[in-house]
């Protein structure tokens, strides 16, 4: 069965990976691969033989010639007995280097595996006979994790359909991908560490998909507070301790519920960490928004359980440290509310004050998560005095105006963090785009009867929000804010991801502090 770990409520289940030596019998459900021009691997070629050419005369059929992200499916072919069903992949054009291309080649992988079978075993080879590297095989390992991922846990009936014979087939069953490789331990020391990125993949999957009527503020930070076992330090703010510390602005998003909002402070401390202050990500959680009194459309509304993302990300970032023990000193604050219409919820035209001091004119209640990362910012920079300090939000739908759904929109008062990020998204495919800041754009929200009002005017609206978040920056502070709005939830299917909430940010965040910690930088 596959490895199940449960967090708090939520269930993760990852099939169980194991790697082997290419010189076992292939038999049941076996993967290998073609390049060039339908090359075979070796063990792809042996089996060509014993059936007395059914591979190659199966890609003559069907035009198959080895390029990236094409198969050939074989069921019981003649030949070979022991074989149910043979899969050939090809690989032609991927690069040498182990890139996200071989991440995305296991998730395509992934998804030519019937759901049925128990165990799939994949012989992964370069098709001119030489070594692959551990790190590729780890990467295509990494891939078929993370396209398995599946949502399933409010159907009463886990159906997929109907085999061949009209019979309803049950619930998917792959338990097990052995990897056939060259050195499978060095493999398998190699994607430890990506196993527990999956993981915190998986949670943030997992919170953004959960509906809102089981994952409130208070139901978010039981989740939070299970990180503990991990290792990973845990404190809850309730309402009045948020009230006396002085954060208006979060407080007022929340007072329109009668689910009360919570401060979740998250820090993994692993061994080897540099000394010195954390570094901070922040993550907006709003667990449901209607807009508030300046109310959203109905028609779209219900994505609106996925406000979340940013806390989410983060959430599942401080997992995946923990996890793979990383040598890293970083907090997680997550701001956890729900923004609500009722007779008490805050009206158009309120003043409200931040914990910073500086007070907001709350022009639009649907711009309600810059408020709640305002306070949570301040709370962080207030007790751990970080040098630097990021920002993930589902913020402003204008960035999805400006940049779809295939980039996160970047904005940062500091080049070495910003490029910092943009590599580290480079390398996971998990794109940003760096966005302008300006003292022009600054002015937009200059308020007449308070310090600053919530909202910019029609235009630039993402930038008008990061403008404002800029303001509960303190000096010397680098900072960066990544609007993951297009990105979090509803982003297009890839090979590696086929659910509604993406779990976007987890991966970049942890590659941009893996590539400081291996070579010493911060």
């Amino acid at each position: 069965m596959p490895a199940i770990r449960k967090i708090g409520a939520g269930i993760l289940s990852n099939p169980e990976i194991a790697f082997a030596s290419l010189d076992a019998e292939p038999s049941g459900t076996v993967i290998v691969t073609a390049g060039d021009n339908a090359r075979l691997s070796p063990t792809a070629a042996k089996l060509d033989n014993a059936s007395a050419g059914v591979l190659t005369r199966a890609a003559g059929i069907s035009k198959f010639k080895g390029k990236n992200k094409t198969a050939v499916n074989l069921l019981a072919p003649a030949g070979l007995d022991a074989i149910e069903r043979l899969v050939v992949v090809g690989t032609e054009g991927i690069s040498d280097d182990p890139s996200q291309e071989w991440i995305d080649l296991g998730g395509f992988i992934r998804g030519k595996i019937d759901p049925d079978v128990e165990q799939a075993d994949l012989w992964l080879e370069a098709s001119d006979g030489s070594t692959l590297g551990a790190e590729h095989v780890a990467n295509v390992a990494l891939g078929l994790v993370l396209r398995g991922y599946e949502f399933t846990k409010y159907k009463s009936k886990k159906k997929t359909g109907a085999d061949s014979n009209g019979e309803e087939k049950g619930e998917p069953s792959l338990a097990r991908v052995v990897i056939h490789c060259d050195a499978p331990d060095a493999a398998e020391a190699a994607f430890a560490p990506m196993r527990a990125i999956s993981e915190g993949v998986y949670l943030a999957r997992d919170l953004v998909n959960e509906p809102p009527n089981e994952l409130g503020p208070e139901q978010f930070a039981e989740r939070a507070r299970a990180l503990a076992d991990y290792g990973v330090e845990v404190d809850v703010l309730d309402e009045d301790r948020m009230r006396e510390l002085g954060m208006g602005a979060l407080l007022a998003v929340g007072q329109g519920s009668v689910r009360p909002s919570r401060l979740v402070t998250l820090r993994w401390r692993g061994k080897g960490a540099p000394e010195g202050p954390p570094t901070i990500f922040v993550g907006k959680g709003v667990c449901f928004d209607t807009g508030g009194v300046s109310i959203k459309p109905a028609q779209g509304m219900e994505d609106m359980k996925g406000d979340m993302g940013g806390a989410a990300c983060v959430a599942g970032l401080l997992l995946a440290l923990a996890k793979e023990k990383a040598p890293v000193d970083v907090v997680g604050v997550l701001g956890l509310t729900e923004n609500m219409v009722s007779g008490s919820a805050q009206r158009p035209s309120d003043i409200v004050k931040s914990m910073s001091g500086q007070t907001i004119e709350v022009l639009n209640t649907d711009a309600e998560g810059r408020m709640v990362l305002a306070d949570a910012m301040w709370y962080a920079q207030e007790t751990w005095k970080p040098k630097r300090i990021v920002t993930l939000a589902t913020l402003t739908g204008a960035i999805i105006v400006a940049l779809g759904h295939e980039y996160a929109g970047l904005y940062a008062n500091d080049d070495a963090l910003c490029n910092a990020l943009l590599d580290a998204g480079a390398q996971t495919d998990e794109k940003v785009w760096r966005m302008p800041l300006s003292k022009k754009y600054d002015k937009l929200i200059d308020s007449k009867v308070a310090d600053m009002k919530n909202i910019g005017g029609r235009w630039a609206g993402s930038i008008t929000a990061a403008q404002f978040l800029q303001r509960f920056v303190q000096d010397d502070v680098c900072w960066a804010h990544i609007d993951i709005a297009g990105t979090a939830f509803s982003a297009p299917s890839t090979d590696i991801n086929r659910s509604w909430g993406a779990g976007f940010g987890v991966r970049l965040l942890e590659r941009m502090l893996m590539n400081e910690a291996q070579t010493g930088g911060a």
